[in-house]
């Protein structure tokens, strides 16, 4: 697949001097669903709003679908490309759920009937219809997040920049957005995920970028990340807890590697207890 993302040399320096993030070279390919990792600071966020343009390239260049995104606008690239903020309260406006889905697929310039094809699809998919004339600030903090999200779907577009997904979310919230995701993937859709969810990133991750004091230190899939140990030390992040779990294992009661999810690690404990009972 080619490339639907790239960095050259990219760097950000804000008004006040912080250098954000620096020397970033980064391709990424149509379908993958890349996550991006790294402490608070790092300058994960800073990097992926260059991706649709809230931010510009202080030196360096920044391509979708080999579009230069210094030379266009917000509103001209969100076709190519979706953000979904941290906090929702930063994005939602709109006086009801509704609205909220009507208006990105309005200023598309859609026919009424492929917008309301796209709330009805978006509204089906997140179950919203039971909500779907509330005010979206008067909703809880997760549901916020899921109509934010669900703002961006109806959209369609070819990248979705979710920042921070599950934090806040309940256990049937952060099921929903897993179930989202894998749609994204089942769509070939291009994801870039910021987020601290190892479990999520080890289960859904075509690629981890580790990112230490503005710069990308290693690009890897889940597993090779998530068994490099120096990394994880640098960079101060913690491995999944099946990971750990297996890691604890070994030479112990697992002898077939190292597992990265709880339905590896489950397999690997099965064919244990197979062994001993046979």
């Amino acid at each position: 697949m080619s490339n639907i993302i790239e960095c050259i040399n990219l760097s950000h320096v804000y008004p006040e001097g912080f250098t954000a993030i620096k020397g970033i070279n980064l391709k990424v390919k149509e379908g993958e669903i890349v996550a991006i990792l790294g402490q608070n600071g790092s300058g994960k966020t800073t990097l992926v709003k260059h991706f649709n343009g809230l931010l510009k390239p202080t030196n360096g260049t920044v391509s979708i679908n080999g579009i230069d995104t210094a030379k266009q606008t917000v509103f001209n690239l969100s076709s190519y490309a979706g953000y979904v903020f941290q906090n929702p309260n930063h994005q939602l406006f709109a006086t009801s759920v509704l609205a909220e889905l009507e208006f990105g697929p309005k200023n598309q310039g859609l026919s009424n009937d492929e917008i309301e094809a796209r709330v009805k699809e978006t509204a089906d998919f997140f179950q919203l219809h039971s909500i779907i004339n509330e005010h979206p600030l008067r909703l809880s903090f997760p549901l916020r997040k899921i109509v934010a999200i669900a703002s961006i779907y109806a959209m369609q577009p070819s990248i979705f920049i979710l920042d921070e997904p599950t934090t806040g979310q309940d256990h049937g919230g952060a099921e929903k957005i897993r179930k989202f995701l894998r749609k994204l993937q089942d769509d070939e859709k291009t994801v870039i995920l910021v987020t601290h969810d190892m479990p999520l990133v080890a289960e859904i991750a075509d690629r981890v970028i580790a990112m230490w004091s503005s710069e990308i230190i290693k690009i890897a899939n889940p597993r090779e990340f998530f068994f490099d140990l120096k990394t994880m030390e640098k960079t101060k992040l913690q491995q999944p807890q099946a990971t750990a779990l297996s890691n604890r294992l070994q030479n112990r009661v697992l002898n077939e590697g190292i597992t990265l999810t709880v339905q590896e690690t489950i397999k690997a404990l099965e064919k244990v207890v197979n062994q001993q009972i046979n």
